[in-house]
C-alpha cells in the first residue's frame, strides 16, 4: 500500500468511531455499540435527533474564538458581532458545563453541520462521526472517553439517578475547550442552552484584535477566549472564564461561576464566593469551609456516622478539604471542589485509581444523604464525595 494511502486511512481510524473498515492495528480504535442498554439510558426510539448533515459542501472556518454567556444571545448583538472589522463568520451553540466523575466538562449542543466546518479538515470531512452525533451520539476525544465511557460506551451527564446517558458515537478532536459534543435536540434533556454560545472566525486577522470590541459589546462577565492561546495552554489566561452548569444540583447551587486563572490557580469572583461559600462547624471534622446548601446534608451525614458507631472510620487528620478552587491535577479542568461541592476524606488510604480502604458502611450513609462516591467512577477515587442531590433533613 503506498504510504500517502497508509497514512490516510490510520488518520481516519485515529479521529472518528467507524463500525467497520479500520484495522485492528489502528491507533485509536472505534468503540463498538453496545450490546445492550443500560438501565438509565434513554430508548433507541427516545434518543433526541437532528437531521443527517450529509456531505460538506461548505468552506471551512479558523476556530478564533469561544464566547459563552450565561442566558441566549440577543439576535441584534449577534448580528452586531457579525459586523465587527475581524469577524469573518459566526456560528451560535449551546454551552454549558456538566460534572463527570469529578470533572466538570464543557458540553457543547451543536447543529452538526454547522459545527463541523470549524474543526479540522481531517474532522469536517469525518461523515459517519457527525451522521452520530446527528443520530443522538457523542463526540470527544479518545483520551477522555476512557476516563468517563463505560464498557458499554456509555457517558452519564451528573451524578443524578436521573442524569441523562448518551453512547459515544465518535472519537474525534473538537474546537479547544470543548470537551463533549451532541446535537441541540439534545439541549432540553441535559437543561443547557442551545444559542448561549458563539463560534468566531476572523479569518486572517489576529484574534486578540477583536477581544475589546467583543467585551465592550458584551460586558465584562461574558467569556471571551482566544482559541489559538487555548490550543495551546487547555485555556485563555487573559480571559474571564464562566462556567454554566446545566441541569440538576450543579445548576440550583452554583449559578453561573466567573473565574480568572492566576499563576496555574483558579481566582473565582469574589462576589460568588461571598454569597455561597462558608466556614461552619460539622461532627468528627470541626471546621470546614464550603458552599452554604452542603452543609446540611454534610452534618446529617456525619451525624448518622456518628450515631451508628463509626465516628472512628473517618480520620479529621486525614481530611483534605472542601471549598478549594481549582483545576483537576495536571490538567484545566475545573474539580467540584472549586464550588465548595466536594470533600476529600481518609485521603492516605483512598487515593485514585484504588479500591480504597474507607468503609462502606460510611459510604452509604453519604449516598442516603444525596452524595455521589468517587469510588464507583471508572477512574476511582475512593476519598471524594461530591453533592449529586439535594435532600434536606426531616
Amino acid at each position: 500500500m503506498p504510504r500517502r494511502r497508509r497514512t490516510a486511512l490510520a488518520t481516519a481510524c485515529a479521529l472518528a468511531v467507524l463500525a467497520a473498515g479500520c484495522s485492528s492495528a489502528a491507533p485509536e480504535e472505534s468503540p463498538a455499540p453496545p450490546t445492550r442498554t443500560p438501565p438509565s439510558a434513554s430508548p433507541a426510539s427516545d434518543v433526541p435527533r437532528v437531521d443527517a448533515p450529509g456531505p460538506r459542501n461548505e468552506r471551512l472556518w479558523s476556530a478564533d474564538v469561544l464566547v459563552q454567556w450565561d442566558q441566549a444571545l440577543p439576535e441584534k448583538t449577534v448580528a452586531t458581532i457579525g459586523r465587527l472589522r475581524g469577524v469573518a463568520h459566526v456560528e451560535r451553540i449551546g454551552l454549558g458545563q456538566v460534572s463527570v466523575d469529578g470533572r466538570v466538562l464543557t458540553v457543547a449542543a451543536v447543529d452538526p453541520a454547522a459545527y463541523r466546518l470549524f474543526t479540522r479538515a481531517d474532522v469536517a470531512d469525518l461523515q459517519e462521526a457527525w451522521d452520530r452525533v446527528a443520530a443522538g451520539e457523542l463526540a470527544l476525544e479518545r483520551r477522555l472517553a476512557t476516563r468517563i465511557a463505560d464498557e458499554d460506551g456509555m457517558v452519564t451527564l451528573g451524578a443524578m439517578k436521573d442524569a441523562p446517558v448518551i453512547h459515544v458515537g465518535a472519537h474525534a478532536p473538537q474546537v479547544p475547550t470543548i470537551d463533549l459534543v451532541v446535537n441541540s435536540a439534545w439541549a432540553e434533556r441535559i437543561g443547557m442552552s442551545v444559542d448561549n454560545g458563539l463560534l468566531i472566525s476572523t479569518g486572517s486577522v489576529a484574534p486578540a484584535t477583536i477581544r475589546k470590541p467583543l467585551e465592550r459589546l458584551i460586558g465584562e462577565h461574558a467569556s471571551v477566549q482566544m482559541l489559538d492561546v487555548a490550543s495551546r495552554l487547555g485555556l485563555d489566561p487573559d480571559a474571564v472564564l464562566t462556567a454554566v452548569p446545566t441541569g440538576g444540583t450543579l445548576s440550583s447551587l452554583v449559578g453561573t461561576f466567573s473565574y480568572r486563572v492566576a499563576g496555574g490557580s483558579v481566582v473565582p469572583d469574589a462576589g460568588w464566593v461571598a454569597q455561597h461559600i462558608r466556614t461552619e462547624q460539622v461532627p468528627i471534622l470541626g471546621n470546614v469551609t464550603c458552599h452554604k446548601d452542603l452543609f446540611p446534608q454534610l452534618r446529617a451525614a456525619l451525624l448518622e456516622v456518628v450515631t451508628t458507631g463509626l465516628a472512628d472510620e473517618i480520620n479529621p487528620d486525614e481530611f483534605a478539604g472542601c471549598y478549594y478552587p481549582r483545576f483537576i491535577a495536571n490538567s484545566t479542568t475545573l474539580s467540584n471542589h472549586a464550588f465548595g461541592l466536594a470533600l476529600d476524606v481518609n485521603v492516605p488510604g483512598n487515593l485514585r485509581g484504588s479500591v480504597g480502604e474507607i468503609n462502606r458502611a460510611v459510604v452509604d450513609i453519604f449516598k442516603k444523604w444525596g452524595f455521589a462516591w468517587g469510588g464507583d467512577w471508572r477512574w476511582t477515587d475512593p476519598m471524594h464525595f461530591e453533592l449529586a442531590e439535594v435532600r434536606r433533613p426531616g
